[in-house]
């Protein structure tokens, strides 16, 4: 939500006005110098929409403010040059609501343009919330990554590397609405006050590392060629693409890091373009990988996480690299979530495989939920209850 600024305003009496912490509309208004607000510029309050009121016979706009449970001066900020002492019967006077609900509902299908239109609600709303291209897939669909948080211990978190394990990329979602409201309510998430977390960490998230294969699984073949007919014939010619793990290359990306890629090439049944497991004919050549190992490398990460499905299993070492630190951080993964660690497994060449080797510091692949992918999306409560543990602990960890 927007304001108008008057001669005199301040942050301070914004966050008070509007029962907002400070550092939030700090936040909120990058560039802005709070000791030089002019007038007439305009500023974003977080947490808040605004909603329409026709002026009734008899009203003020003290009763107005009165029936909604906000001070008149608010009304005054969101209505600039407004005669607050001669209201007219079928004005319209704008009133600022405060969200104190999820404003996103994924648990739908949720391919790319879902995704996107979700992160537009939540960057609107917690304009706090710093959000940013990190790349392109190979359709040229964004890769984005958000991040929420002034601290100096940087998290990261990410979703739907694979094609059909897309119901991570929601599951992360909904955690920063959540994550978002709790923040500007002053509020908890399982008892835990979030406000000191924003302070201490930052958390990056890139909801969907794959958006053409999500779409692919989802909504089948894309419009462009050669792409159309080439997945179609990778997949054995059918149009059943539940079984799609890779990008639309058949390149599967968490196959791609160098993290003794050649072993991966070895052990991979595929030597070719495939549904899944084809490791690709060098480490990076994918635009998507390109694109997680760019940011990776510039953003000093002290763990990352990347969800997958299913199995409910952590995956924390590589090698005997991991540092002593992860065992003690995946055991509480897994009293917050029920998963089982397992800190090795025959596989290389994945992401946190490479953020263990190339960092020394804690990765984890935290495979969600059970059954047959793509996980159907009656399981999203409960797999969204049991990583949420994982996620708040990310924070405080």
């Amino acid at each position: 939500m927007k304001v108008t600024v008057r001669a005199g305003d301040t942050f301070w009496r914004y966050s008070q006005l509007f029962r907002v912490p400070l550092n939030l509309i700090l936040d909120s208004n990058p560039g802005v110098d709070p000791a030089r607000l002019a007038p007439g510029a305009s500023v974003d309050i977080p947490g808040y929409e605004i909603a329409q009121h026709r002026v009734a016979p008899g009203e003020s706009l003290w009763l107005i403010a009165s029936a909604r449970g906000i001070p008149p001066e608010a009304l005054l900020l969101v209505n600039p040059g407004i005669d607050p002492y001669n209201l007219q019967v079928g004005q319209i006077v704008r009133v600022p609501v405060r969200v104190t609900w999820l404003v996103v509902q994924p648990q739908r299908l949720y391919d790319s343009n879902a995704l996107a239109a979700d992160l537009n609600r939540l960057t609107a709303l917690y304009p706090f919330i710093r959000r940013r291209s990190i790349g392109n897939s190979v359709l040229g669909k964004e890769i984005t990554e958000l991040a929420i948080g002034r601290g100096n211990k940087r998290v990261h978190v990410n979703g739907a590397f694979h094609a059909n394990e897309w119901i991570t990329s929601p599951v992360l979602v909904r955690f920063l609405n959540e994550y978002a409201l709790a923040l500007t309510l002053g509020g908890s998430i399982r008892g835990l006050v979030m406000a000191p977390f924003y302070e201490i960490a930052t958390l990056s998230a890139v909801p969907m590392v794959n958006p053409d294969g999500v779409d692919l699984v989802i909504n089948g073949p894309p419009a462009q060629q050669p792409y159309r007919d080439r997945v179609r014939e990778i997949n054995g010619g059918s149009l059943d693409f539940s079984g799609w793990k890779a990008n639309i290359r058949g390149v599967d990306l968490n196959d791609q890091f160098p993290a003794m890629w050649d072993r991966e090439v070895a052990r991979s049944p595929q030597k070719a373009p495939a549904p899944r497991d084809y490791p690709g004919t060098a480490p990076l050549t994918e635009p998507e990988a390109v694109a997680m190992a760019n940011l990776t490398r510039e953003s000093d990460f002290a763990r990352v996480i990347a969800f997958h499905t299913q199995g409910k299993e952590i995956y924390w070492g590589f090698q005997g690299l991991e540092p002593p630190e992860s065992e003690r951080i995946v055991a509480e993964f897994a009293r917050v979530s029920g998963y089982t660690p397992v800190r090795y497994v025959e596989s290389y060449a994945g992401y946190k495989d490479w953020f263990i080797q190339d960092w020394r510091r804690p990765g984890f692949t935290v495979e969600a939920g059970r059954g047959v992918n793509p996980l159907p999306l009656s399981q999203f409560e409960e797999i969204y209850q049991e990583n949420l543990g994982i996620l708040l602990a990310n924070l405080y960890m």
